[in-house]
C-alpha cells in the first residue's frame, strides 16, 4: 500500500541537477509515527522523499522533483551538495539508541520494489546506491549492519563485492580503495567502518582485517579469484 503524506521541508533543486544516487535511512525514532510526524514537522527542517513503514506501506512525502533535506553533511564521490542529487527513502526503525532490530520482510520488499523503481527511472548507477553511514561516516550509522544489502544486491539494486584473493593490507592503499569506491576518507577509520556497516556487517570496527581488504578488493575488481 502507498499514500502521500505531503512534508513542508523541501526546497528546489539547484539548476542542472542530475538525480543520480539513492540514499537509505533507519528513522531512529521509538515508533513510525513519532518519525512521521518528525519528518513533517516544519521546525525540524528534515524529510525524505519517501518513508516505509516496517507492514510494507509506503508514504510519499515529497516529489521526487524537489530537494528533500535528508543527508545533511555528506559527500560521495567528491560531491558534497547530496540531497540536490538524491532520493532519500527512510526505513521505519527504532535504530541503534532505541532497540535496533532486523527489517522485516515486508519491508524489505517495499524498499526494494521502489528503489527498483526508482533506480530504473533516474538511471542511477549501483554505485551510487548507499547508505547514510556511506556518505556521513562520521555521524551517521543508519541503516546499519542488520540492513539486507546482499539482498537487494542479488536483485541487481546496488553493489555487493565478488569474490577476491587476499591483497596488501598497506594502510595507503586501503584508504585509496576507500576513495576510489566514493568515501570522504577526511577521517580514514571512520570510512572503512561506514565501508564495513555497509559490505562487512559481523566486524564494524573501523580496523583493518583481511576479509574487510578482500571485500574492498572485490568490490573493485582487484585481486580477483580467476587470477585477472
Amino acid at each position: 500500500m502507498s499514500f502521500d503524506d505531503p512534508s513542508p521541508n523541501h526546497d528546489a533543486r539547484p539548476p542542472g541537477s542530475v538525480i543520480d544516487m539513492l540514499v537509505l535511512h533507519y528513522t531512529g525514532m521509538r515508533t513510525a509515527t513519532a518519525a512521521r510526524d518528525r519528518l513533517c514537522d516544519p521546525a525540524a527542517r528534515v524529510s525524505a522523499h519517501y518513508l516505509v513503514d516496517e507492514d510494507g506501506t509506503v508514504m510519499r512525502l515529497v516529489p521526487e522533483v524537489r530537494r528533500a533535506w535528508h543527508a545533511g553533511v555528506a559527500r560521495w564521490r567528491g560531491n558534497s551538495d547530496i540531497n540536490a542529487r538524491s532520493i532519500g527513502i527512510e526505513l521505519v526503525n527504532p535504530g541503534h539508541d532505541f532497540g535496533y532490530r532486523p527489517f522485516p520482510d515486508a519491508q524489505m520488499a517495499a524498499v526494494a520494489a521502489l528503489a527498483s523503481d526508482i533506480v530504473r527511472r533516474h538511471g542511477i548507477p549501483a554505485r551510487n546506491m548507499v547508505g547514510h553511514s556511506d556518505v556521513a561516516p562520521t555521524r551517521k550509522q543508519d541503516p546499519g549492519e542488520l540492513f539486507d544489502w546482499p539482498g537487494l544486491a542479488a536483485q541487481g539494486i546496488g553493489l555487493w563485492p565478488a569474490e577476491a584473493n587476499d591483497c596488501p593490507m598497506d594502510a595507503a592503499v586501503i584508504t585509496a580503495m576507500l576513495d576510489e569506491i566514493g568515501y570522504d576518507v577526511s577521517d580514514p577509520s571512520a570510512a572503512l567502518k561506514a565501508f564495513q556497516r555497509h559490505f562487512r556487517p559481523v566486524r564494524v570496527t573501523g580496523r583493518v582485517d583481511a576479509e574487510t581488504v578482500r571485500r574492498l578488493a572485490g568490490l573493485l575488481g582487484l585481486c580477483r579469484n580467476d587470477g585477472a
